[in-house]
């Protein structure tokens, strides 16, 4: 069977970039790593960690090897987040790129600013600087993703040590959703669902010790939440 020729030029051909969002509890709030362009366009301004999808690349690795080269992250989970194809979203060409976003321990990473970057730093979500692009846009679309997944899944707990307290728990959701819960029903919602189980109480506290929970490995990811 003979293959068909296809003209590659029949049509233009956009290019497509890979951008990764990390958040992270810090200093009691919600983070979001961002990188100090060294390059034209929008030099010395702050960006999400991305660059170009090389030909051989899948969108993942892309979104792997980027992340490395420019901020010195790996071994993170990143799942896909959205599209966006605003066609004059980017000065250079027509930019198509796709956002990946995951939560990680800040603690557990070390920085360091390579490549077309000249700093790295977390900055907290509710006070960003002037970005590059249409970074602005993709991280209030990312938030509300967020949020929407604490509602149905079991993600908040990824930013949690194994073993934690109710009250850390309902931090992590009031920093998250930028507002207050009610302490008494939160708890009674999270144990109700049997999403924890108690593994013991703190110790060496100079206060009444707390109780320690785990997450319930019997529960799903997928759970309603709120």
């Amino acid at each position: 069977m003979v293959k068909e020729k296809y003209d590659v030029t029949k049509f233009e051909r956009p290019s497509v970039t890979v951008d990764i969002i990390l958040f992270t509890i810090k200093d009691n709030d919600l983070k979001v790593l961002l990188v100090k362009r060294n390059v034209w366009p929008f030099k010395g301004m702050w960006a999400i960690p991305g660059g170009f999808v090389r030909m051989e690349e899948s969108l993942e690795e892309a979104a792997k090897r980027e992340l490395k080269e420019e901020t010195n992250v790996t071994d993170v989970y990143l799942e896909q987040l959205y599209t966006f194809g605003d066609p004059k979203r980017d000065p250079r060409t027509r930019v198509i790129t796709v956002a990946y976003f995951a939560l990680v321990d800040s603690t557990k990473l070390k920085l360091k600013a390579s490549t077309d970057v000249r700093d790295v730093k977390w900055f907290s979500m509710y006070n960003l600087p002037k970005l590059a692009f249409d970074h602005e846009k993709i991280l209030k679309y990312a938030l509300k993703r967020l949020r929407w997944k604490l509602e149905y899944t079991t993600v908040a707990f990824k930013l949690l040590p194994e073993k934690f307290t109710l009250s850390q728990l309902q931090r992590v959701y009031e920093i998250i959703f930028n507002k207050k819960f009610d302490k008494r029903n939160f708890r009674k919602k999270i144990l109700s669902l049997g999403l924890v189980k108690e593994v013991g109480k703190e110790k060496g506290v100079a206060h009444r010790p707390a109780k320690l929970y785990k997450l319930n490995k019997k529960i799903g990811e997928i759970v309603e939440i709120f």
